[in-house]
């Protein structure tokens, strides 16, 4: 119901504002260019779930390989100490743990793409196990919360982008933005586990929450020394030697069990140019809404009013212009990528300011695209507490980005 709020209020608050700006400061092209803006939005979210149709094809066929050899079970078994703590209502050896540390594995090495039909795929799984199918299960909301929190080793299109623009060393925001989406993560984990009544301080939560920091360490001490396009070399080969064999493992695998592994491949194929059509209509109300708060600049007016307000207690202003970027990405991936390069050509790419916003750009992510989009891939409608641990996340990630900034940069 959260979210059925929110997108409501987006619609009334930009109308009364833009109705405002007509009738007090003559605006005569606000309601034309808050149309144009629902219309364009509008495209974007279908040409978005379209453009999903290729990859979420392939990756939900090599899933129905794996699924029909038995390689999904295989690691739903590995990971079943750490996620029956933390998924209680899904059975042991659930195909959907599988699905679920593959989406992660993806999403932290931010392999876009690819996370994405994986996340579906579990998603759909979770969905099986649903008594009621429109509205979210606790499962459900963790690994969403999860999926939004946006854990990122190596934040990679970050980077680059830093090096397009002329950085003196690119990946210096490297270290910052990992720590910012690690406590991200944490954040959101907390929060669904303090409304689902989880108890956390467990040996294999805290195992892997152990391990998760062995693994930041080590990409610390092994990359930090690289220059910025080598450490793009090394991190695009890690992504995609990985990628590539779990496609190769899933059909050896699949054809040493002797299952007909083009078949399986068909099979879910067609699932997944079914999935990316059904996300269409929630894709395309969150993007319409999203676009009528920014034209009205309700988004300017948020920003500027906390700028005023942290003046007024006699702070750091500093941080301020790259606020944008946080508030954006957790309604528009695009949107806040646009916003982060124009901080960096505004206020520049080595600048506080530019290296803030890369931080935040690198350890956050797109809570209500991820929403509309999953949830509406099985049709849940009640979301239940999922917004409201989504946003707490990404509160607490914006806020430790800008701590982090003033700790490596300030």
């Amino acid at each position: 119901m959260a979210l059925n709020y929110v997108w409501i209020a987006f619609f009334i608050i930009a109308f009364v504002v833009a109705l405002i700006k007509l009738i007090f400061f003559g605006d005569t092209e606000i309601f034309s260019n808050l149309i144009n803006g629902l219309f364009d939005s509008a495209k974007t979210g279908a040409e978005l779930s379209l453009g999903l149709v290729g990859i979420m094809t392939f990756w939900l066929g090599i899933m129905k390989v794996g699924e029909k050899a038995g390689m999904i079970s295989v690691f739903a078994k590995g990971v079943n100490p750490f996620f029956s703590k933390l998924f209680p209502g899904v059975p042991k050896g659930h195909s959907a743990n599988g699905s679920i540390i593959m989406n992660f594995s993806a999403n932290m090495l931010g392999l876009d793409n690819a996370a994405t039909p994986v996340g579906l795929k579990a998603m759909k799984e979770l969905q099986e196990l649903n008594p009621e199918k429109e509205t979210a299960t606790n499962a459900q909301i963790m690994f969403l919360v999860l999926n939004t929190a946006g854990i990122t080793l190596i934040p990679t299109s970050v980077i680059a982008l830093r090096m397009a623009a002329g950085a003196a060393n690119p990946a210096d925001i490297f270290i910052p933005a990992l720590i910012g989406t690690f406590i991200s993560f944490l954040s959101g984990m907390l929060a669904v586990a303090a409304f689902q009544r989880i108890n956390l301080f467990k040996l294999p939560i805290l195992v892997f929450l152990c391990i998760f920091i062995g693994l930041m360490c080590i990409l610390y001490f092994g990359l930090k020394d690289l220059p910025p396009d080598q450490m793009q070399t090394v991190t695009g080969l890690i992504g995609g030697l990985l990628i590539f064999s779990i496609i190769i493992l899933f059909i050896a695998y699949g054809a040493a069990k002797k299952i007909n592994v083009y078949d399986a491949f068909i099979d879910g194929a067609k699932e997944g140019f079914s999935t990316a059509v059904m996300i269409i209509p929630f894709l395309i109300a969150i993007l319409v809404a999203i676009s009528a708060f920014r034209t009205t600049g309700c988004m300017d007016y948020i920003v500027n009013g906390i700028g005023s307000l942290v003046a007024a207690l006699g702070l750091d202003t500093q941080f301020v212009p790259a606020l944008p970027v946080g508030l954006m990405k957790t309604l528009s991936g695009g949107g806040a990528r646009g916003l982060m390069v124009d901080v960096m050509q505004t206020y520049g790419v080595d600048s506080f300011q530019g290296r803030l916003a890369s931080i935040i750009q690198g350890s956050s992510e797109t809570t209500f695209y991820v929403l509309a989009v999953y949830f509406g891939s099985v049709g849940i409608k009640n979301t239940r507490h999922a917004l409201v641990c989504g946003l707490i996340a990404d509160v607490v990630g914006l806020i430790a980005a800008i701590f982090l900034a003033y700790i490596f940069f300030g």
